[in-house]
């Protein structure tokens, strides 16, 4: 049975905000005596707390990742997924041995190379060739093998003209191309790859994950890839790992990861209130709220170009009312998105009973853009108008996109701007 290409056992990383050491020389010589005479653990990494960046805390030892344990295995592509601040590229820059742990062992199988930051491992002075073949011998090639790769690397780079100027005069995107092109065709194992793509325009984006997936399901060799894009997470990856407070929440498949922390950062899909806790008002009651898909069946998730249903269970609790139905749309940054009134409803016009009503309302596929929804619920009465019952955050639920020719999409994988993104007609 082949060995895991990278092994990482109870890794941990410890930073001090604010003031470096421990503030007075007797403390600072009892961490020296402690951990580099006696090799003991450092005692005041004992206070330190995780990494929950909305919480303030009460010690300056901060834990940006927290005993964290995985195995990756060759060829396989990793999507490392999160909220900023959980944990990714402190997780990426301890492989690519940026920066070294505070407890814990990471064994790597083969030779990484790193994609971090704009401009890393870069030497501004020097030109863009003169920093391939730097790149490449940091990486133990020789020169002969730089040279067999070097106009590759230059054409995928598309910075030809510029390759003999030094590259402190490059742009952001410029840097990224090249940084990109010498980490991807240079001969490592392992290739690392942080967020930073998002510098590069949707041409770029494009060669590069399609590069990315050669280098993984081509030529085997094990990709590890951060993104808050998850249409290109998905298309890449095979497997996942979430990261939330510097902790691992979930390892597997990475469907099931990209579900994962999606349900974990956005309401839930069905809500169902118990007894006597239902939202109420003088005639009307919320019993049930859930979100479905274009099967009727409770999701979260759905595509951008299929309906959303949102099913409203209710219980109308005095005889001969007459009223009608309202809906609100918001996305994450609280945004009002869209108001609906059920203007046409029978029971405006018909007096209703008492007992239990069910009422759908269906938000149409390739109208909302990618990203994360809450919807409030509301009963109006007319003539005059007013507003009988409103309740807020009833459900949730989550938008997400395909990359891929036959999408409207197409192969740009950076994010749209605008609220909404309806399926116009071009003519």
């Amino acid at each position: 049975m082949e060995k895991p290409v990278i092994q990482v056992e109870n890794l941990s990383k410890a930073y001090q905000i604010g003031q470096i050491g421990t503030g007075t020389i007797s403390k600072d010589f009892e961490r020296f005596w402690q951990t580099k005479i006696l090799r003991k653990e450092d005692p005041y990494l004992k206070i330190g707390q995780t990494n929950d960046r909305s919480v303030k805390g009460t010690s300056n030892i901060v834990w940006s990742l927290k005993d964290i344990n995985f195995e990756v295995n060759t060829g396989d592509a990793v999507g490392i997924i999160g909220k900023n601040g959980a944990g990714k590229s402190t997780l990426l820059k301890l492989l690519s041995r940026v920066t070294s742990p505070t407890t814990g062992e990471i064994k790597v199988k083969g030779r990484i190379s790193s994609l971090l930051e704009v401009g890393t491992g870069f030497h501004p002075e020097l030109s863009g060739r003169e920093n391939i073949y730097l790149n490449g011998a940091i990486l133990g090639m020789s020169k002969s093998e730089i040279t067999r790769k070097l106009d590759e690397i230059i054409d995928f780079s598309g910075v030809e003209r510029y390759i003999d100027t030094p590259v402190k005069r490059y742009s952001s995107g410029m840097y990224v191309r090249l940084a990109f092109a010498v980490a991807a065709h240079l001969e490592s194992e392992i290739l690392i790859v942080d967020e930073v793509l998002a510098v590069g325009d949707a041409e770029f984006q494009k060669k590069c994950l399609n590069k990315m997936g050669d280098i993984s399901i081509g030529e085997g060799r094990t990709v590890l890839f951060v993104s808050h894009n998850m249409s290109a997470v998905n298309t890449l990856c095979n497997k996942g790992i979430v990261l939330e407070n510097g902790t691992i929440a979930f390892n597997g498949t990475i469907e099931n990861s990209i579900d994962f922390y999606l349900k974990n950062n956005s309401n839930n899909a069905h809500k169902k209130w118990e007894n006597n806790q239902q939202p109420t008002s003088d005639f009307f009651k919320l019993l049930e709220v859930s979100v479905l898909d274009k099967n009727s069946r409770v999701s979260l998730n759905h595509l951008i170009s299929n309906e959303v249903c949102i099913e409203f269970i209710y219980e109308v609790l005095k005889d001969n009312q007459f009223f009608t139905h309202g809906f609100n749309l918001f996305n994450n940054q609280n945004i009002h998105i869209l108001s609906s009134h059920d203007k046409d409803s029978n029971n405006l016009i018909t007096p209703v009973s008492k007992g239990v009503y069910k009422i759908k309302v269906v938000i149409p596929g390739n109208f909302l853009a990618e990203g994360e929804y809450n919807c409030s619920f509301a009963i109006m009465r007319y003539n005059p108008f007013h507003v009988e019952f409103h309740e807020m955050e009833v459900v949730g639920f989550n938008i997400i996109d395909e990359i891929g020719g036959n999408t409207v999409r197409g192969n740009y994988t950076g994010k749209f701007p605008g609220l909404v993104r309806p399926l116009l007609n071009w003519k």
